[in-house]
């Protein structure tokens, strides 16, 4: 179903790939990307790879969403995971696209049921590990 606000549909993929990633943990994160008129899984990283490899994966000049599976030790010394959703608008993107990407994404966050934090970045500062262990708990 498209998004009536900006046209933009959901590949069905994108809530399998991120059911599996919520549930079975089978991927450390997923960068999807708009592309005709759709979203679509562009990259699914492995459960081994790091945060440094899920940063890479981002383009510098274009947008994207994505998905991020964080894992944290609290105070109380437990393991605990968070799963956050990366709007990802660098302010070398083109305008159309920011604004693209702006208007359909809390449909797609919707899409996506399990986020548990969300973040606005356009430039790798703001989304910085400290960002995710800051926001996290």
């Amino acid at each position: 179903m498209a998004n009536a606000a900006s046209g933009i549909a959901v590949h069905d993929d994108c809530k399998l790939k991120f059911l599996e990633l919520k549930a079975k943990r089978t991927f450390r994160f997923i960068v999807f990307k708009i592309e005709e008129k759709q979203v679509i899984v562009e990259k699914l990283g492995e459960p081994a790879e790091s945060y440094e490899d899920f940063a890479a994966s981002l383009p510098d000049d274009e947008c994207r969403y994505a998905v991020y599976d964080y894992d944290f030790v609290t105070v109380e010394n437990c393991q605990k995971s968070r799963i956050f959703f990366i709007a990802w608008c660098p302010d070398t993107a083109k305008v159309r696209s920011k604004m693209i990407y702006a208007s359909s994404k809390d449909r797609f966050k919707r899409e996506l049921d399990g986020i548990q934090v969300e973040l606005q970045a356009t430039d790798p500062t703001e989304m910085g590990l400290d960002v995710f262990k800051s926001r996290a708990n």
